[in-house]
């Protein structure tokens, strides 16, 4: 079955070159001392704004940047990138990066292809491209551009977002996302002229598109918020099923339309073989309620699998009326169960394949099960038919992350990537009746794999739980505490970190660097337990793990303090503003990236709300409030502190985490920093969280965060 994706926003998998450069490190702090630009930031006006939270009143002086379409906030926008962007036109190293990064990104990268009707389809980017183009290619034929989001507008802002066939493969919808907004517009053609089927629809968010038929197919949107665009609330979701030759207007209202089926996230999906459609309905990002309808019978009406939230279930597929769920339902490491579809309440599931002591990702392929373990955040896969019996372990090429294994029923060729953090993706095709896997795309990338290490290491946190970090370096590093280091982390969401491969890496790692991610909780690496053990009133168990990476690295000589970069976006971009403020001391450079950092109103902006299961809010109870209040980076910053160097980054279109976080965050620091460390807020203009955004993007925005990280460690690259 294809079900609709409400992905996060992670930047695409790019690949490096091989040619190692070094840093100059002969007296960097003294050199940085005399060569740090003076700072004068802009007047950030305070207003009266007071909340109060069970007795407790809470200022919050810069409420008024939370208005995205006022004059003042644009002006602010305008005054801050004009400082920023001054002080990094200083930066030697900022060019020299720039051109580096254009080099190890100057490559033909092409996807894993996969099958509709008679046409192979696959993505490529020839090189600095902004976005990769979709070909496709029948058996002995040339292969041809199908579709080139690089049209779609002159600065390569406007991206494609999904591409979803109908089941023959004749129609195709794909959606578009402008500026790098959540919201979406779907454009339906026929494949084989690509001519439009029906009008554009607008107003689509978190949603994926399911074919039922060439009839029709399903989608989830929001109404329209009043107000601002960007921060205004959206809290019910709402799945439509639009008939081809029909106005969005139109639009069959199918779940979503009641108070009582009021949910922040709603998606529909459509089995391959057209005979059910799945609905799953949630409050927040972790938990779901779960319902069928059989489509064979046009008086049929919805038939519930689960009616709570207590778990994370999916509908996998179908065996004629048997339904095959995965699910954490009494198995925090997951499962796959089987049911009879005309009784499908938990009672009656029956285990297919049980929870092990490893947690368990599931694809379909080739009318097989592929179960995906995570090992210590190390993928290790298996193949088994849908009785649940094991074909084979699959050998895969290495120690890293192996992912794909999926693919129509009638298919028995396969194709996945592998890679890790200093290993470019290679992409293998694997035969379902044999399990010989082959080189089918191998990377194009000059990076020298062999002259790089990437270890794991186990270390404890403060109440003695062991964390798992990879750790990437050139071979022979010194252990002198010198060694410039960029410490990343999530923790949350039931997120995990798996090794991956990334030119934006490589070029720090040319620079000598140690790039180290932490597994840390809050994240799925070891399943619902893990993730529960970060989330609300555990939240600081999140921050102990970062912290105590920090001091692994620093203990076993990898790196100082004065060489300390720590990094991580959204909910990471939380983590880094939290541990930042707790220890300041321990952290040379800051670098929060498009962060919630406003933990009493972040529910109040977007779908911000349904991110209440990992954080909680402040309305909940004063425990609650208390907790928040005690972390919460915009309210925690300290008068005559010296905080790390800090490059703030996030995007004026940001609609997920909306950049009045950063925007009030960094007022905050620039108010009461104490020292000489600079503050900075770099604002992407026609950018959002993330995806979609072009590659000439991507390369300046690397280069500013390196050149920036490295001067302040006194460090410049040649």
């Amino acid at each position: 079955m294809k079900k609709p994706l409400i992905a996060l926003a992670l930047l695409g998998t790019l690949t490096a070159c091989d040619s190692a450069q070094q840093t100059t490190q002969a007296d960097p702090q003294q050199q940085l001392a005399q060569s740090m630009p003076t700072l004068t930031y802009p007047v950030t006006k305070q207003g009266d704004v007071v909340d109060q939270y069970f007795g407790t009143d809470v200022a919050d002086p810069y409420r008024w940047l939370e208005d995205d379409m006022s004059v003042e906030t644009a002006d602010w926008v305008v005054a801050q990138n004009k400082l920023t962007f001054s002080y990094l036109d200083t930066i030697p190293s900022r060019d020299t990066l720039k051109k580096r990064l254009q080099v190890l990104l100057d490559y033909e990268k092409v996807s894993a292809p996969f099958i509709e009707g008679d046409y192979r389809y696959f993505y490529k980017n020839d090189g600095l491209q902004n976005q990769y183009v979709l070909y496709r290619q029948k058996e002995g034929k040339e292969a041809e551009v199908f579709l080139d989001p690089n049209t779609f507008s002159e600065d390569g802002t406007t991206s494609l977002s999904g591409t979803y066939f109908s089941h023959d493969g004749s129609r195709m919808t794909y959606l578009i996302s402008e500026g790098g907004s959540d919201w979406r517009k779907a454009i339906t053609i026929d494949t084989a002229t690509k001519k439009p089927l029906t009008n554009t629809l607008v107003d689509i968010k978190f949603s994926g598109i399911s074919w039922l038929g060439n009839e029709g197919f399903y989608y989830s949107s929001y109404d329209k918020p009043e107000g601002s665009e960007l921060s205004a609330k959206t809290d019910q979701h709402k799945l439509y099923f639009h008939k081809l030759g029909t106005d969005q207007k139109d639009d069959q209202l199918i779940f979503g339309g009641t108070e009582a089926q009021k949910h922040r996230y709603v998606s529909g999906g459509v089995t391959d073989d057209n005979h059910y459609l799945v609905i799953s309905a949630a409050v927040s990002t972790s938990g779901n309620k779960l319902f069928i309808q059989d489509l064979t019978k046009p008086s049929s009406t919805l038939v519930t699998i689960l009616d709570h939230t207590d778990s994370d279930t999916d509908v996998l597929d179908n065996v004629g009326e048997t339904i095959l769920l995965v699910t954490n339902l009494n198995a925090p490491n997951k499962k796959i169960v089987r049911v009879d579809a005309n009784d499908p309440r938990p009672e009656n599931w029956q285990d297919l394949l049980p929870e092990t002591e490893n947690v368990l990702g599931v694809s379909m392929g080739g009318d097989y099960i592929f179960a995906q373990y995570m090992v210590d955040a190390i993928t290790k896969v298996q193949q088994y038919d849908k009785q649940g019996k094991l074909i084979r372990d699959v050998a895969l090429p290495g120690i890293g992350d192996a992912s794909g294994f999926s693919g129509k029923k009638e298919q028995t060729e396969l194709y996945y990537s592998f890679a890790n953090y200093k290993t470019p993706s290679t992409i293998y095709s694997f035969d379902t009746t044999n399990g010989d896997s082959k080189v089918y795309i191998a990377s194009n990338a000059k990076f020298d794999s062999d002259a790089y290490d990437s270890i794991q290491v186990f270390y404890p946190s403060k109440d003695g739980t062991k964390i798992p970090m990879i750790l990437t370096y050139k071979k022979g590093l010194e252990l002198n505490g010198k060694n410039p280091t960029m410490l990343y982390g999530y923790g949350g969401f039931n997120v995990s970190l798996q090794p991956r491969f990334s030119s934006v890496t490589a070029a720090w790692l040319e620079q000598g660097g140690v790039y180290a991610v932490a597994n840390l909780r809050g994240g799925g690496e070891y399943g619902k337990k893990w993730h529960n053990a970060g989330i609300k009133t555990n939240k600081q168990n999140v921050f102990d793990d970062f912290i105590a990476a920090a001091e692994y690295l620093i203990a076993q000589q990898y790196t100082s303090s004065d060489y300390l970069a720590i990094s991580g976006g959204s909910n990471g971009g939380l983590l880094v503003g939290a541990v930042m403020l707790q220890r300041p001391e321990l952290f040379k450079v800051a670098l929060p990236a498009v962060g919630v950092l406003d933990m009493l109103r972040y529910h109040t902006f977007t779908a911000g709300a349904g991110w209440a299961y990992d954080y909680g809010t402040a309305q909940d109870s004063k425990k609650m409030f208390d907790y928040l209040y005690a972390y919460s980076p915009v309210q925690n910053v300290k008068e005559g502190v010296a905080y790390p160097a800090t490059l703030i980054t996030t995007g004026d279109h940001d609609d997920r985490v909306v950049p009045a976080h950063s925007f009030k965050f960094a007022a905050q620091l620039q108010a009461k920093q104490a020292g000489s460390n600079p503050v900075l807020i770099r604002i992407e203009t026609n950018a959002g969280h993330g995806a979609g955004t072009p590659i000439s993007k991507t390369i300046e925005q690397y280069a500013d965060i390196y050149g920036f990280t490295l001067y302040q460690m006194g460090l410049s690259a040649k």
